[in-house]
Order: structure tokens, then C-alpha cells, then sequence
């Protein structure tokens, strides 16, 4: 028996302003409008999946008969230090050198 449709939801700026916020997304006044009415239009069509009766499908973990095809993990020598090393921009004969992220180390 197929499920209760219930209304269409409906976003109000301040919720698309809140998720623009999380995501660090500036949006002007006709951005926010626009946005508002198309994720509206999205959160209702995702609404109306409620609706299909799923009772006699099976949960897939993906819509394709996939199988791995990928080879066997198999041990085998590591590329050596030097050939990793060799298009590096920068190196010391060991490490890659890389800009500082977390604070100056005073080495890279």
C-alpha cells in the first residue's frame, strides 16, 4: 500500500541562506530568490518517493549487477626512493618538500 503523500515541502530563503552559509557560498538577492525556488522544486520531487510502494523491492547497494574486476592484491617491490623523487620540484634525496600548512618548520 503506497504511502501517504504529504505536502510539498518548501524552503524559505533563510534555510537556503543557512546551507549557502555552510558551504561558504555568497549569494545576492536574485541568487538567493532563484535558489530558493529551485531547491524547493528539488526537495518536492524528492517528496513525492514517498509515495512509491517499496515493500517487495530489495535494498540494492548498487542499481547494476557490478562485480570487482580489479586484480589480485599482490605484493610487489616498491617504487624506489630515487624514481619517486625524480620529478619532484623539490626534494632533499628522501622527502618531498612541501610548503609549511599547519606552521612555519622552517625546512620546506
Amino acid at each position: 500500500m503506497p504511502a501517504e503523500s504529504s505536502p510539498e515541502p518548501s524552503l524559505t530563503p533563510a534555510d537556503v541562506k543557512k546551507v549557502a552559509l555552510l558551504g561558504r557560498l555568497a549569494l545576492s538577492g536574485a541568487e538567493l530568490k532563484n535558489l530558493t525556488a529551485e531547491l524547493s522544486q528539488i526537495v518536492g520531487f524528492v517528496s513525492q518517493l514517498a509515495a512509491v510502494d517499496t515493500d517487495a523491492v530489495e535494498p540494492l547497494a548498487h542499481p547494476l549487477d557490478a562485480q570487482n574486476v580489479f586484480r589480485e592484491d599482490e605484493p610487489a617491490a616498491s617504487l624506489p626512493t630515487s624514481e619517486a623523487l625524480r620529478s619532484a620540484p623539490r626534494q632533499d634525496g628522501e622527502c618531498f618538500l612541501v610548503p609549511a600548512v599547519l606552521g612555519d618548520s622552517g625546512s620546506a
